[in-house]
């Protein structure tokens, strides 16, 4: 397995996909909107790349099918799955998607009742797509949710999620940079969406992620199911604070203000 590593503004390096994309790579999966950082990346460059070589591309969307529009036939994936969780809607079901000339040749992964067409003693042969994939009862209840979500989200309208997420990480990294003892990670180019990862010095971020909680401020902390990359920053560990369509300028003054208390609730000068 090879990785391909950063620039030093945090976005993905082109010239170390180029490098790494080769005639044996078989899948090159990537994030659309990182997780951490909160950086697009160019998934319909990468995705002709991919193909160049005969690769397959798997987009991960968790973080850039609530926040952006995404059209995965422009784009040219291969696979994109994300969750509802990630987007209002309930936990415990998410979508993939698959071009169908491809999940066509694949073989199901899972069985179970409704993936299958016709049983015998000896052969058995699948369903159409997309049952064919859908082994077992289906999560309804989940499904209706994620429906909803979407409607909503649809309703609110993309243009406006973007400006409000634009507006409110663009006015806290303003606000964070004049704090000298914070420290940010790929908060310089213009590509990003309402993720804001950062570090107090000579605080662990689980201590910093208490004492906002004490003040009413929610953020995570920890390596963010992404410890590669968490390592490659140089952390062990990354205060992670996001903006979605319901924050508001007085969450981010609040967020700022509850960040100047940490190193003195900590006896740190």
């Amino acid at each position: 397995m090879n990785y391909v590593y950063l620039e030093p503004d945090g976005n993905l390096s082109e010239k170390d996909i180029s490098e790494k994309l080769t005639e044996r790579t078989k899948i090159f999966a990537v994030t659309q909107i990182s997780n951490v950082l909160g950086l697009k990346n160019d998934v319909k460059k990468f995705a002709a790349k991919a193909h160049e070589v005969g690769a397959k591309i798997v987009v991960d969307g968790s973080q850039s099918v609530p926040h952006i529009p995404v059209d995965v036939q422009d784009l040219d994936a291969d696979f994109l799955v994300f969750s509802a969780h990630k987007m209002l809607g309930p936990m415990g079901i998410g979508i993939l998607y698959g071009k169908k000339n491809i999940l066509e040749n694949m073989q199901p992964f899972l069985t179970g009742g409704d993936m299958i067409e016709y049983v015998t003693e000896q052969e058995t042969t699948f369903a159409e797509l997309p049952n064919k994939f859908e082994a077992g009862t289906q999560n309804v209840g989940g499904a209706a949710g994620l429906s909803a979500a979407i409607d909503y989200i649809n309703s609110v309208g993309f243009d406006e999620i973007e400006r409000t997420e634009k507006f409110l990480t663009e006015y806290a990294i303003s606000e964070l940079k004049k704090i000298p003892y914070v420290e940010l990670y790929g908060c310089e180019p213009e590509n990003k969406i309402g993720i804001i990862s950062f570090n107090i010095k000579d605080v662990h971020p689980h201590d910093v992620a208490t004492i906002l909680d004490a003040e009413g401020v929610a953020i995570r902390a920890g390596h963010h199911c992404a410890q590669p990359l968490t390592k490659y920053l140089g952390q062990i560990a990354t205060c992670r604070a996001s903006f979605y369509l319901y924050n508001t300028p007085e969450d981010v003054e609040r967020l700022v203000a509850a960040i100047k208390k940490v190193r003195g609730v900590m006896k740190i000068a």
